[in-house]
């Protein structure tokens, strides 16, 4: 296999978990799969990320996620 069929595949992969993530938050339902929506939230995010309070956010967005997966099983 070529290597840049590797990396294709390993990008499908990435997407693919992260909108299992979407899935596994309940934004999908939550907004009725309004992607403007979603793209909207995730701006928000990545401007808050841009701010003074990066480290503050990521790690409460962290420990939230965390719980979450371990409920989750």
């Amino acid at each position: 296999m070529r290597d840049w069929q590797i990396k294709r595949r390993e990008r499908t992969k990435q997407l693919i978990e992260l909108g299992g993530l979407v899935r596994k938050a309940g934004l999908i339902e939550l907004i009725d799969d309004d992607r403007p929506v979603l793209l909207g939230a995730f701006l928000a995010i990545a401007a808050k990320l841009q701010g003074e309070e990066r480290e503050q956010m990521l790690a409460l967005w962290r420990r939230r996620g965390k719980r979450a997966f371990e409920q989750s099983g």
